[in-house]
């Protein structure tokens, strides 16, 4: 096994839709936890107290995850009938990028344009993402799962750190690009987002196959919104026949809820502490870089001791984010948790993803995957809202970063419960069935 193959990287088609993770990267560094919350805190929100700025940003988060989590399936469901996942995803890409583009035009006090285009930007990432992870089992063998989703976190590790560092040039030295100062810098980084996004995502179009449809012999119905419902309850059915499975999914959205409420208010948390913008953006950089050997670690690692325990490391050290989150006051602070989230973030995630692709028959990826994105999106619902209460109702947002590890405790207790080899054996007789 060469170098390539020991990184999930073998073969051409997974490089290109690990390349995908490179894409839509760069909204996670740029938008989502870095530059975006910042601008959002000093400049568009100026006119809003702390405490509403912090509940605003919290709750347009939630109504971005609430609307695709809402959508998401019945078009998952409709991918797999007629071989859309492809078609989705460029649609969903091309909502997220045009979002990202239109935000060169967010100036001082504009705080409810700003997250109308945050919201339309993660209706974008997000959704693209849900066909994106569906293309998964029908690219990697069974036994490349653990691999090639680590892969494709560590790659979206490096290219949005490196779109980061460059954004974070262009804010920090505007000279230096022939800008005239820090606030162009900063709107023509989220221009760079979406050029980012739709020129990388160009080898997963050109280079990984759309999956066949799930049954090419059956009758065929016209492809409608209707169909797709009518398919969404069918499937739910059946992911109840899959218990493993269903049963990460719980442990999933309570543990991923922490995950993603680290994530999208890191930023924001800071800048309310009063720490250095430049600081922290730089601090999220190396979380960036830290992450992509830590990724590749956590597959090779699964290999060893298995993806759950893996995932159970994680977890740990996700808690220990959280306690020490509360005592924070000072930029080498900030630096010192964000170089523990680069160590398990990537890996906790890839390994999930990675461990739920291996308990669903492949015929049935995107429906599944759209419920594991429901379950995802769902799960960065409570965790901003109980962070946006939590800081309204105290005034601050310190009390609301500690709130963050019953999520992690929690999840680790449902995960204990998931017999990971009995959901691969449900989910390969389900495709041995479908087969027959």
């Amino acid at each position: 096994m060469n170098l390539l193959e020991r990184l999930g990287l073998g073969r051409p088609e997974l490089r290109a839709w690990a390349m995908y993770d490179w894409a839509n990267s760069a909204f996670q560094t740029t938008i989502v936890a870095a530059v975006f919350p910042i601008y959002y805190s000093k400049v568009l929100a100026v006119n809003l107290s702390e405490a509403d700025a912090t509940s605003s940003y919290a709750w347009a988060t939630t109504l971005a995850i609430f609307l695709v989590a809402l959508v998401a399936p019945v078009l998952g469901s409709l991918a797999d009938y007629a071989a859309m996942k492809k078609r989705m995803l460029a649609a969903f890409m091309g909502i997220g990028t045009a979002a990202c583009v239109a935000m060169f035009w967010l100036t001082s006090g504009e705080w409810q344009f700003a997250l109308t285009l945050f919201v339309i930007g993660n209706i974008g990432v997000a959704g693209s993402i849900v066909f994106y992870e569906a293309l998964l089992p029908h690219l990697a063998a069974p036994e490349e799962l653990d691999r090639v989703s680590s892969a494709g976190y560590a790659i979206g590790y490096l290219g949005g750190g490196v779109l980061l560092a460059v954004n974070l040039a262009m804010i920090q030295k505007p000279e230096l690009f022939g800008l005239a100062d820090a606030g162009i810098g900063t709107r023509l980084s989220f221009v760079s987002v979406g050029v980012w996004w739709a020129l990388f995502s160009i080898p997963l179009f050109r280079k990984v196959p759309e999956p066949a449809v799930a049954a090419p012999g059956a009758v065929r119905e016209r492809v409608s919104i209707a169909l797709g419902i009518r398919r969404l309850k069918a499937t739910f059915s059946e992911l109840r026949n899959y218990k493993q499975a269903f049963l990460f999914l719980l442990a999933f959205v309570v543990y991923n809820d922490g995950i993603q409420t680290i994530m999208r208010m890191a930023s924001f948390y800071g800048a309310t502490m009063g720490l250095d913008s430049g600081a922290m953006i730089t601090a999220l950089v190396m979380t960036q870089f830290i992450g992509v050997p830590a990724a590749f670690a956590f597959g090779m690692i699964a290999s060893r001791i298995g993806a759950k325990t893996a995932v159970f490391i994680g977890l740990t050290v996700y808690a220990a984010i959280s306690i020490l989150g509360y005592y924070m006051t000072t930029a080498t602070h900030f630096f010192a948790l964000a170089g523990l989230v680069g160590l398990v973030q990537g890996g906790t995630q890839a390994l999930s993803r990675s461990m739920f692709a291996s308990m669903i028959p492949k015929q049935k990826s995107s429906e599944f995957f759209a419920f594991f994105s429901v379950f995802e999106r769902y799960a960065g619902i409570l965790g901003p809202l109980v962070f946006g209460w939590v800081a309204a109702y105290w005034g601050n947002s310190r009390n609301a970063i500690l709130a963050v590890v019953i999520f992690f405790i929690v999840g680790a207790l449902l995960l204990t419960r998931v017999d990971v080899e009995a959901g691969r054996r449900q989910a390969r007789a389900g495709e041995a069935a479908f087969r027959a």
